[in-house]
């Protein structure tokens, strides 16, 4: 099962909009929080939201993170929801 994995920091208006939209979705979500680490800080501090899945391959335990197109903050849930499956593939019941 793919795993989302939004990269956000408290107090952004952009991380928490697609953070809402994220959870109204039956998808499994993992909110990172860029401040609580360092390695991550570096990485995004001037890119979030970020938005990734992590492809837990059966054969390995480490998962394996992809990076999905930045979306628009003004991007409905069904836009997020259709940028999601075309990358992904359908949400899983």
């Amino acid at each position: 099962m793919k795993t989302l994995i939004l990269y956000s920091k408290p107090g952004c208006h952009l991380c928490e909009g697609l953070q809402e939209k994220l959870e109204e979705l039956p998808v499994r979500l993992e909110i990172r929080d860029i401040t609580q680490n360092q390695s991550w800080f570096q990485k995004y501090q001037y890119e979030i939201p970020v938005l990734c899945y992590a492809d837990h391959a059966e054969t390995s335990a480490v998962a394996t993170e992809h990076p999905l197109p930045r979306l628009s903050p003004r991007a409905s849930t069904a836009q997020v929801a259709k940028t999601i499956q075309t990358h992904i593939g359908p949400f899983e019941a």
